[in-house]
């Protein structure tokens, strides 16, 4: 006879017992059945929520969210991608240059790539006219993310029950998050790196039962996930520290020779290094090969010619982003902030009250075992032992505090660093009730979070280039076609493939401007209106509400002005002031500027 052991949630176990040992104790059944009647249809209601927020975050990915959060979901995976299949103008990131090479391309080939090769497939097999548009250059990429986002849905269901915390609770504050909705739905080296922790988690955690632990068995498929992880942000070292040794401190639990014990870390040894090959060979021949052809060409010359290129140089990504980002100088062009800024601000930005829950309980940990340490309030005995079973679960604060204080040692800090942390927090939040009693506050903040990072953030900038590529591209039935100049000012680095410009055309320039100061934009705005000398020439201003008085100061001829709302730009917040006034739109939308001739010497 087999013996089959059934996972459940501590929620159905409860309702289980109630049902089958109610009567025994004495318990009258009209009692137990209601009882069970709405734990279940408690549980109904969960997993109807759980749904409807999955189909939210699929449907938003697809309609699409406006909100750009920041140049690198475009210039790490699909501006380059863009134009190395698609053939299409693009800005090619100093990471990807073959000078200079800083980032992986296996994750980008595989994600933006393999998005934009279905795009360029289905195009050439003539089954949609318009497959590559700026909507399916934008969206592609993003739905595969958005699908590989239930990685962490999946992980959440699986390990719960190992942490003591309620699947479904776990799964409605991950769902339910803005983090999710967000950020893992964008083309983030981050968020492949909170897949990865995610597997990782589920890899090295063992199914929990009464008495003892199974045997962990997946030392090779650790060594392929946490070697895929440094090539792709090598910081995956510092989210993968704790997990490791947890994995490790099981490992000479259940072993019973010295033999036994070397040989799971062997395996992920090899594994790990095997993976490494792989990863290095690709980048090698990417780089060296300045595009895809050789990548996936067969032929015997080109075989001699990528084994001559392996031979003449071999491209280690990681280690050239490793002697970048430890260089305080190169950290110091990006931003330098205070060490603190993750612990203080960013954890609280991305997780609000989830966060600060962590933090009481940790500060209440530590306070614990540095009584036992010190011999104050128990008989000391011994180190305290990562368990599952510790009150608290210290080890998933562990593995949520660990890798934030290890990210802190660096000075550049921004929010999406941390997003992997949300899966070991909303299993920790979700075990013992610990976030229900704020459920109106999590709900409160994740609605404005979605809102502002969703929609707000830049939430102009993508909307202008979809109605840019329109404009483009309706004036090129003409002989010749018309020469557009295009200028982007106070706005984040916009995408060049979202133009939907081929390379080989020229009469589309794109300008960026960054955050010039108003005397050198000026300049620049002057010197294009009065070169402007052909019948078909347009040049557009493209710049934020909030600073578009300097253009009036640059004596220029407006021709024509679009507006497109809604538009935040943090770096030229709008005054409260303003935001009360008939021009509070303006204040808070992205303006094209159709120029003509300088009215007046600059």
């Amino acid at each position: 006879m087999r013996c089959v052991t059934l996972r459940c949630s501590d929620a159905e176990l409860e309702a289980f017992r109630a049902c089958a040992l109610g009567p025994l104790c004495g318990a009258p059944a009209g009692v137990v059945r209601p009882l069970a009647a709405r734990r279940c249809g408690a549980g109904m209601a969960a997993r109807r929520l759980w749904a409807l927020l999955a189909a939210l975050r699929a449907g938003w990915c697809l309609l699409p969210q406006a909100g750009y959060l920041h140049p690198d979901e475009f210039f790490q995976s699909p501006e380059v991608m863009a134009g190395d299949i698609l053939n299409l103008q693009v800005y090619y990131p100093w990471e990807f240059l073959s000078s200079s090479p800083c980032r992986t391309a296996v994750f980008p080939l595989l994600t933006s790539g393999v998005a934009y090769w279905v795009l360029k497939a289905l195009q050439q097999l003539e089954v949609c006219s318009r497959c590559v548009s700026s909507y399916t250059l934008l969206v592609s990429p993003r739905l595969l993310l958005t699908v590989f986002s239930f990685v962490l849905d999946y992980s959440v269901h699986r390990l719960a029950p190992v942490w003591g915390a309620d699947p479904w609770k776990a799964l409605l504050l991950l769902a339910g998050s803005y983090v999710t909705l967000v950020f893992y739905t964008r083309t983030f080296t981050n968020t492949l790196e909170g897949f990865l922790f995610a597997l990782l988690l589920v890899l090295v955690s063992s199914n929990k039962s009464d008495s003892s632990f199974t045997k962990p068995t997946c030392g090779p498929l650790i060594g392929v996930v946490i070697a895929a992880g440094f090539f792709n942000r090598p910081t995956f070292l510092a989210f993968a520290l704790m997990p490791l040794l947890y994995w490790a401190g099981l490992n000479a639990d259940s072993q019973k020779s010295i033999k036994t014990l070397i040989n799971p870390f062997l395996k992920l040894i090899t594994c790990a290094c095997f993976t490494a090959v792989v990863f290095i060979t690709t980048d090698t021949v990417y780089f060296t090969s300045v595009g895809l052809d050789s990548l996936f060409s067969f032929t015997n010359s080109s075989l001699f010619d990528v084994i001559a290129q392996l031979n003449h140089r071999v491209v280690l990504t990681p280690f050239n982003f490793l002697r970048y980002n430890l260089d305080s100088r190169n950290l110091a062009q990006h931003g330098s902030h205070p060490r603190v800024t993750h612990f203080i601000v960013n954890g609280v930005m991305l997780f609000g009250i989830l966060h600060l829950l962590a933090v009481d309980a940790g500060f209440k940990m530590l306070k614990k075992y540095t009584h036992q340490l010190m011999g104050v309030g128990s008989y000391y005995r011994g180190w305290p032992r990562l368990s599952v079973h510790s009150e608290g679960q210290p080890t998933l604060l562990l593995f949520y505090f660990v890798p934030l204080a290890l990210l802190s040692l660096f000075s550049h800090q921004e929010p999406r660093f941390l997003i992997p942390l949300i899966l070991p927090l909303v299993l920790f939040s979700a075990s013992q009730n610990r976030a229900m009693k704020w459920k109106p506050i999590i709900i409160i903040f994740n609605v404005l979070g979605a809102f502002l990072f969703g929609c707000l953030h830049q939430g102009g900038l993508i909307p202008c280039l979809f109605h840019l590529e329109h404009l483009v591209h309706s004036s090129e039935s003409s002989d010749p076609p018309g020469r557009y100049t295009l200028l982007f000012a106070h706005t984040y680095m916009p995408p060049r493939s979202l133009l939907n410009i081929e390379k080989k055309d020229t009469h589309v320039e794109v300008i960026d401007m960054a955050g010039s100061e108003e005397e050198t934009l000026c300049q620049v705005v002057g010197q294009h209106t009065n070169n402007c000398t052909c019948s078909d020439c347009h040049f557009l201003v493209i710049i934020p509400g909030t600073v578009r008085a300097t253009i009036s100061k640059c004596g220029v001829l407006l021709k024509n002005e679009t507006l497109i709302f809604p538009h935040l730009s943090m770096e030229d917040p709008p005054r409260i002031s303003f935001l009360f006034s008939e021009n509070w739109r303006s204040q808070l939308g992205l303006h094209i500027l159709q120029l003509g001739r300088a009215q007046q010497s600059l």
